[in-house]
């Protein structure tokens, strides 16, 4: 297993901040935490101590840049990597791969590449971008043709969307940053068997990750490639079972009344395939503890309650959390990003109790 970490780069606090997913606003704003350099840079230490690989950087209207957070935070850290979300068609692809491979060499080759198709219509226009979905990701196909391209050098390309001559790179970047990628749609299936390196899917139930891992997975075997897999989830992992449910029930609380309609309204609009199904999952709650909203043991839909894409908390004593690890990886999951709110500490709640327990268990390397 490899577990990697989350940026808050729209802003953290003691309660969910939903202001990176679409809605624009957090909840518990009396304790919010701006997302300066200076607490990032906190959370990306706190991370690289307790033994995650890498730390996401979100990208969207709400968040600050990913490349130009995350490249201020490889002078404060050492060996962490970073997972930098970014949209293809918003920049040019061979700028792209130029980017990644300076980034590598400024770096030391600690970029990983998160590519974000987009899947709201409103929210890429803010940006120029006025495509349909399902040309999205014929243009995000061709895209990573090109960056791959280019990297190798003396690369030509005519397409529908990128007309390229000699694409290349000063150097090739080394290593070759990994592609991870997700999507839920019938058009984004295709473009990650080709080209994705990661799978990356929102935490829905065991069973269900593994039904659509099983689809990408019989997808990557036509384009014969081997892909790996990985689920975004949420953590609330405490010492005993009380006290991690309690942690979700408090959470809970601080929802303000109403806002939970407000944003179902607005999430209902998305036309991203993996957000109506985060959507399915607590469709039917209506007021009650923590505890209705748990929709398999140990995984907690109640982020998803306001806040758009992950929407799902792995919740309980750090032994149950990596019982349920381990349930993901029984359907082909390898890979974890995980975040919790506030991220500074849930981070040290996970890597001095969850990983610990990995790591006895055999199924975690060895703290170097």
């Amino acid at each position: 297993m490899r577990f990697h970490w989350f940026l808050p780069t729209t802003g953290d606090g003691r309660s969910i901040v939903a202001g990176g997913h679409g809605l624009g606003r957090t909840y518990g704003d009396a304790e919010y935490r701006p997302p300066s350099v200076e607490y990032l840079g906190q959370i990306a230490k706190a991370a690289e101590q307790v033994g995650f690989e890498a730390v996401l950087t979100p990208t969207g209207t709400w968040c600050e840049d990913a490349w130009l957070v995350t490249a201020a935070l490889t002078q404060v850290t050492t060996r962490l990597k970073f997972l930098v979300a970014f949209r293809p068609g918003l920049l040019s692809p061979t700028l792209a791969a130029q980017m990644a491979a300076t980034y590598q060499r400024v770096s030391g080759g600690r970029l990983l590449l998160n590519v974000v198709t987009g899947g709201e219509t409103a929210e890429q226009a803010r940006f120029g971008d006025h495509l349909s979905k399902d040309e999205r990701y014929a243009r995000t196909d061709e895209f990573l043709s090109v960056v791959r391209g280019a990297w190798q050098g003396g690369f030509d390309f005519t397409g529908t969307y990128y007309d390229v001559a000699d694409a290349r790179v000063a150097a090739p970047p080394e290593p070759t940053p990994e592609i991870y990628f997700g999507g839920s749609s019938g058009a984004a299936g295709p473009v990650a068997a080709r080209h994705a390196d990661v799978y990356l899917t929102w935490g829905e139930p065991p069973a269900q990750v593994g039904e659509k891992l099983a689809w990408i997975r019989e997808l990557a075997a036509r384009e014969g490639r081997t892909l790996r897999y990985g689920v975004r989830l949420h953590v609330i992992t405490r010492d005993t079972s009380e006290e991690a449910w309690a942690e979700a029930g408090r959470l809970l609380e601080r929802i303000p009344s109403g806002d939970i309609a407000k944003a179902r309204t607005l999430l209902s609009a998305s036309e991203s395939v993996g957000q109506k199904r985060m959507l399915a999952l607590h469709e039917s709650f209506k007021s009650g503890g923590a505890r209705d909203l748990e929709i398999h043991p140990g995984l907690w839909a109640g982020v998803g309650l306001v806040r758009g894409g992950a929407g799902t908390a792995l919740v309980g004593s750090h032994a149950e959390v990596a019982d349920l690890l381990e349930e993901y990886a029984a359907h082909g999951a390898s890979e974890f990003i995980l975040s919790g709110y506030p991220h500074l500490e849930e981070a040290y709640w996970f890597g001095e109790g969850v990983l610990p327990e990995l790591r006895r268990r055999g199924l975690v390397a060895k703290a170097a």
